[in-house]
């Protein structure tokens, strides 16, 4: 069947926050001591709501921490969780500044042949602050953030709806992720044909076909 529609994954697919295996952005170490918790403890409580930060139910940032620090019964310091909100959103502005210009000619290419495009991301308010004004923005055709509509991948759900906004079968469209959260998997479950881009992240293994530069793309839709 003609791909009528291409779904693609964001972070570490169309932009990375790597650069010779490293952060391009030196992450800033959340205080243990400001907020009653130690390194360790924070970043386990910070995983264990991962789920509930990609699907909305933390709405943003500053609703994960209250959470946090309510269910550790710790007084939540205004002043140092916006300080952390602000840096948050400083280090997710840096991959918006430097897209790879095979990514843009890849996504021209597509367009250009009437294909049309979508953006599935799990993501939440702060990650994303930066794309309305990156050059990645006017590629889409439809984009869906995980945050605003109550889904993320890997359930089929969220494909179905990019599909059904896109005015596409599934059977008629191919997803493009580098793997992570399942995605790949779920695309498949949902009837799309995944493919998986090992551009940016090679640490994620699949079973499904690799493609290891964006253009391969033009090759394997026969342009």
């Amino acid at each position: 069947m003609k791909v009528k529609a291409a779904l693609f994954d964001l972070y570490e697919t169309l932009i990375t926050e790597f650069s010779g295996g490293k952060r391009i952005f030196r992450r800033q170490q959340v205080d243990p001591e400001r907020l009653g918790l130690s390194q360790d403890e924070f970043k386990r409580e910070w995983r264990i709501r991962q789920e509930r930060r990609m699907n909305g139910s933390f709405p943003t940032f500053h609703a994960v921490i209250r959470d946090i620090l309510e269910q550790r019964n710790l007084s939540y310091p205004n002043d140092h969780v916006e300080q952390l909100y602000r840096a948050r959103v400083e280090e997710k502005r840096l991959p918006f500044e430097s897209i790879r210009p095979d990514i843009l000619e890849m996504l021209g290419l597509l367009k250009k042949r009437g294909i049309k495009l979508g953006l599935v991301s799990n993501c939440t308010e702060e990650e994303v602050i930066h794309f309305g004004r990156s050059p990645l923005a006017s590629c889409f055709d439809d984009v869906i953030f995980s945050y605003e509509v109550g889904l993320a991948k890997p359930q089929k759900e969220i494909y179905l709806m990019a599909c059904e906004r896109l005015g596409v079968t599934p059977e008629a469209s191919i997803f493009v992720g580098d793997g992570g959260s399942d995605e790949l998997r779920g695309a498949q479950d949902a009837g799309l044909r995944p493919y998986h881009a090992y551009w940016f992240n090679t640490y994620v293994e699949s079973g499904f076909r690799k493609l290891h530069a964006p253009l391969e793309l033009r090759d394997i839709l026969g342009f």
